[in-house]
């Protein structure tokens, strides 16, 4: 016969005792675990909080502990649910949290008393930094997420006017690929911009994403549900770029709409307007577009009536503007008015850690696209991307994928498929570097410098990087090449994330 429970008589004196001890071990090894913790009571007021938690305070624009504690939660933490699991006394044991401190996975648990009534609650964070852990869960959350918004929102403006349809952002920040450092911080920034008005520029090579974070940005900021308009000034003439900017009266010139029409400041009120190669734009046009960012009003072209605008400006450039400044090639003061957050967005060369997780949403994206099954790239392909110059940076990658799924008869492709479509490019491939036979790069005088612990920290993550990059992505193998347990692998792609 099974055994049956003892009766409440026959348990030890010292049940109590060992029920409490486990509920002090438990919420300790929760509090250590989490990357931070704090207690709420019945009212809604944080009561405690753990070390942990307090390094995501200046995020929140609090100073101490003491600006913490004591306060209702949904003051100090924006778009917190805790006030929903009191009320209802069930858990939420995962959840995305966004607010002006990042992105995290959080937790949220009710505390129970006598009789199951509900005390407070626990909030923990999980995971501070969810893109470099969970990053393809998030990536397709997110994809799934923008096309319900980008439903919702084409639905709401063809009630509200049908001519304004699909002006809104295509994509998140977290639709930006990558857990290294160089990504890890871009994001940072853009996450810093998306709440501020102020204009915010891009700069970077060809094809490093910078429209994508545009996009982020804007989707980001309070600004989302206004419209997303952009324009590439150097896909268009001279001669029609002040119309496209600034719109036209009706009859200003001859061919021109007899009904007029709205520029795209007009188009971006009460959004952003995204001014792609913004280095591109001529001089007689960049007086009157930095009289109009500083006045905040446009005048439409053969129309004497000033319209006022309320658009927020992201421009982004491939080009060095402040060289272009000292040719006279670009305004100065318009440079200094642009030049108020800016971003640089990396080559890809930069950060060749990035390169598997891209390879996953960019191969899931083109099966998608074709209705195919996604290729697989075999381990020797995988460190042939890695060691690439990448010129044209992640439109090249992607390009060259393309390229290699179409002229291959299966899924699986090697490092021969890939090195053929390079060379056909006109790239002569860059042979692949073996983790821990690689040269050391050098190093500047001010690298050797820093902290050594940070130093020796940066070259085990980038060891890691390029064993898992070699071995496309399998950690048993990456594990075993670097000479270190699978257990110790996991311990410090956890720390790397």
């Amino acid at each position: 016969m099974p055994a049956q429970p003892p009766e409440p008589s026959a348990l030890p004196a010292d049940t109590q005792g060992i029920l409490d001890l486990a509920v002090r071990s438990m919420f300790q090894l929760l509090s250590s675990l989490s990357q931070g913790m704090f207690l709420i009571d019945l009212s809604g007021r944080i009561v405690w909080v753990n070390e942990g938690y307090q390094r995501f305070l200046p995020a929140l624009g609090l100073g101490s502990v003491d600006d913490f504690v004591g306060r209702l939660v949904e003051e100090v933490i924006p778009n917190t649910q805790m006030r929903r699991v009191l009320e209802t006394g069930q858990p939420v044991l995962i959840d995305l949290l966004t607010n002006r401190a990042g992105t995290f996975v959080v937790s949220r648990l009710p505390l129970l008393g006598e009789g199951g009534a509900v005390i407070g609650a626990i909030g923990m964070v999980l995971f501070d930094q969810p893109e470099n852990t969970l990053q393809p869960l998030i990536a397709k959350f997110a994809r799934l997420q923008q096309e319900l918004d980008d439903a919702r929102r084409e639905l709401a403006a063809q009630r509200r006017a049908p001519v304004r349809t699909g002006r809104h952002a295509k994509y998140t920040l977290a639709s930006f690929v990558g857990a290294s450092a160089a990504a890890a911080e871009v994001k940072r920034r853009a996450r810093r911009a998306a709440l501020s008005s102020s204009p915010v520029l891009l700069l970077g090579e060809t094809g490093t994403g910078k429209e994508l974070l545009a996009h982020g940005i804007h989707a980001a900021s309070p600004r989302a549900a206004g419209p997303f308009v952009g324009v590439n000034i150097a896909a268009v003439p001279d001669t029609l770029l002040e119309a496209e900017f600034f719109g036209f009266a009706p009859g200003a010139f001859t061919g021109a709409d007899r009904k007029g029409r709205e520029g795209k400041f007009q188009l971006a009120d009460g959004g952003t307007l995204f001014l792609d190669e913004i280095g591109d734009m001529p001089l007689g046009l960049q007086a009157k577009l930095l009289r109009a960012l500083q006045e905040g009003e446009i005048e439409p072209l053969g129309s004497n009536r000033l319209v006022p605008f309320d658009a927020r400006v992201v421009a982004a450039t491939s080009r060095d503007l402040a060289a272009l400044v000292r040719e006279g090639r670009f305004r100065e003061d318009l440079f200094y008015r642009l030049n108020v957050l800016p971003i640089r967005v990396p080559p890809l060369r930069e950060r060749r850690e990035d390169i598997p997780a891209l390879v996953e949403v960019l191969g899931e994206d083109l099966a998608q696209r074709s209705g195919n099954v996604q290729p697989e790239l075999l381990p020797d392909a995988m460190a042939l991307l890695a060691a690439q110059h990448w010129r044209g940076n992640i439109r090249e990658l992607r390009n060259v994928l393309e390229q290699a799924v179409l002229r291959g008869d299966s899924l699986a492709i090697d490092a021969g498929q890939l090195a053929a479509v390079l060379r056909e490019s006109g790239v002569e491939p860059e042979a692949p570097v073996v983790a821990g036979h690689a040269p050391p790069p050098a190093a500047s005088a001010q690298d050797l410098l820093r902290p050594l612990a940070e130093q020796v920290g940066e070259l085990e993550r980038r060891a890691i990087a390029a064993a898992l990059a070699a071995h496309g992505g399998n950690k048993v193998a990456a594990a075993r090449q670097l000479g270190i347990s699978r257990a110790t692998l996991y311990a410090r792609t956890a720390e790397m994330s």
